[in-house]
Parts: structure tokens; C-alpha cells; sequence
């Protein structure tokens, strides 16, 4: 890799995928829609020399082009809001690849689990049938479908798929990086979905260091891969966890489908959460047997570790800005 360029660097996955880009020493093009985050994501990493901002709209293949000069590989890591998956989702797409066929680069587009549906095995592997009962899921599935297109005869790509995530850059981006947000600023937090059941969790950092080195492989273009988390955790064993780490002990309280549905009155991202409740009930565990054989060890770091890490960075931050 050359030199990269990361597509909504400013969102949870992509601030982290920056970070890494730039602790390797790889140049780096950080775009996104704001100005003013953008130049705040550059102070966060100490403004190195090799990270350069560009701005512009990641639904405007021309903006993307524009800032890909010298690019050899792009980070897709734009999303929309649930809410607006269903019309927005593969425009936006379409937009990005159209860009990276006009340059001929690579492309790596993070996405979640929701293509795979119920779960099938008991851990799964890239081979597990996609088959999504849900808007959302079937929305995912056509967005790889698209990506993978022979339409973009000029791209190699590759699509990386994410659990739910935590870290210093999460933030609204997850179901869990809210919650800790909250939990971090003494504030009362919600959490969504079911407190009992443990579910897989990566934390940011680690997929993003492992998704770059996927990103270096040749090999690696042309195939869906899984990053595994660092097992599983309840929602009660992170909530005792981020609650010593921040001193602070606000309720928590867990949203159903009948709290969502209410909340979704006022918040309409709320009320589309609902039917994806399924994964945190009937949780999905992503295989690493693929990654550890082709690439080498997972970056698992004990969610003692990752989520005080995270509310310690979420806490400096707030500092840093009031």
C-alpha cells in the first residue's frame, strides 16, 4: 500500500482505520463532509506530516476523485443512519465505486453481520449462507452484491465484516459506544437489547489494526473476511466494567422492543433498531479460522482492558473540549 484514502474518516470505523493507517507510517488522505472533525481527528493523531484532509460529499464520485491523487487503495467506511439504509445505502456506494474504477484501486468496504441472518453454525465462517430476514439485512446483502458487481471492472475489492464495536471513536456509531459515552460523562445511558445474554464485541483499534493488514495482502481482494472479537461479554459485565473505570454509577437501562418503539417516537433511528433486536437474543460469534489461517493471530484485546481504555479516552476527550 502506497498511499490510502479513507472514506468517512470522521465515523466510528474510519477514525480508527486512520489512526492505524498513520501508526504504520502510511501515507493517508482523511475525507470527509466536515471540516472542522476532520481537523480535529488530525490534532487527536498529533497532525502528522503524512495524513492529509480532504473535504467533500462521499455521495459525489467527482469530490472523491478529486482528493484520491497518488491513491492506491480505498477505505469505504461511509454509512447512513438506519433510518435512510434503505434508500441511501447503495447510492452512496455506487458513488464510491464509481470513483475507485475511474482510479483503479483497491477498495475495502467495512460492513456489519447483518447480511448472514440467523445464525447457522455455532461459529460463523465467510462460508455461512447469507440469508437475511430482515430490511436491513436484505438491504446489506444487495449493497455487497453491488460492490461485487462486474460492473467495476477496474477495482479488486474486498469486504470486511464487524460485530458490534466499542473504543474512543465509536461514539453514536454502535449500540455499545453510546452507552459507554454515556457512562463515561456520569450521564444516564441506555443500552440496547438484552443485558444477559453475552454477545461479541470488537474493540476498534484491534480491527482496525487487522483490517489493514488485510488491506496489505493481495491475496485478500475478491473475498468477504470476519473479524472476530475477543469473545463474548454481557451487557451487565461491561456496565460493572465501564462504571469502575469512569467512578460514576448512573442507571443503565436496557431498551426492549417496547422502549425502543416508544423512544423511536421522538428518535426515528430508534424505532428501526427494533428488528435487528433478533442478534442481541440469538447473538451471532464470527469464526477467526480463516484470518489466523491466511493472515496470522488475532489482536483480541480482554474487554477489561478495551473498555477502561475507552472510557479513560472518552473522558480525556471531554476534557480536552470543554
Amino acid at each position: 500500500m502506497n498511499r490510502a484514502i479513507v472514506v468517512g474518516a470522521t465515523g466510528g470505523t474510519g477514525a480508527a482505520i486512520t489512526a492505524e493507517l498513520v501508526k504504520r507510517g502510511i501515507p493517508v488522505i482523511a475525507f470527509g463532509r466536515s471540516l472542522q472533525k476532520l481537523k480535529d481527528l488530525a490534532v487527536e493523531l498529533g497532525s502528522p506530516a503524512h495524513l492529509s484532509l480532504a473535504v467533500g460529499d462521499a455521495f459525489r464520485s467527482k469530490d472523491i476523485l478529486a482528493a484520491a491523487d497518488g491513491v492506491d487503495v480505498l477505505f469505504h467506511c461511509a454509512n447512513v443512519p438506519y433510518h435512510e439504509m434503505a434508500d441511501k445505502l447503495i447510492p452512496l456506494g455506487e458513488a464510491v465505486m464509481e470513483a475507485a474504477n475511474q482510479k483503479h484501486l483497491k477498495v475495502v468496504a467495512i460492513d456489519g453481520i447483518y447480511p448472514y441472518g440467523r445464525r447457522q453454525m455455532d461459529k460463523v465462517t465467510e462460508n455461512h449462507p447469507k440469508q437475511p430476514h430482515t430490511k436491513k439485512g436484505k438491504v446489506r446483502l444487495a449493497f455487497e452484491q453491488m460492490l461485487f458487481s462486474d460492473r467495476w471492472t477496474e477495482v479488486q475489492t474486498m469486504v470486511v465484516r464487524l460485530p458490534d464495536y466499542y473504543g474512543p471513536t465509536a461514539n453514536q456509531a454502535s449500540y455499545l459506544g453510546s452507552t459507554l459515552e454515556a457512562i463515561a460523562q456520569g450521564k444516564p445511558a441506555f443500552f440496547i437489547g438484552n443485558m444477559v445474554v453475552p454477545r461479541e464485541y470488537v474493540y476498534l483499534p484491534d480491527a482496525a489494526a487487522m483490517v489493514v493488514e488485510l488491506a496489505c495482502r493481495d491475496h485478500a481482494y475478491g473475498q468477504n473476511w470476519n473479524i472476530p472479537g475477543a469473545g463474548t461479554i454481557s451487557g451487565k459485565e461491561i456496565v460493572r466494567i465501564a462504571r469502575k473505570a469512569s467512578g460514576k454509577t448512573k442507571p443503565v437501562i436496557p431498551l426492549g422492543r417496547v422502549g425502543l418503539s416508544i423512544l423511536g417516537r421522538f428518535v426515528p433511528v430508534m424505532k428501526e433498531v427494533i428488528e435487528m433486536l433478533y442478534l442481541t437474543e440469538e447473538p451471532l460469534l464470527l469464526s477467526a479460522e480463516k484470518y489466523k489461517r491466511e493472515i496470522g493471530p488475532i489482536k483480541a484485546t480482554p474487554f477489561e482492558e478495551g473498555i477502561n481504555a475507552t472510557i479513560h479516552a472518552l473522558q480525556s476527550q471531554r476534557e480536552r473540549s470543554s
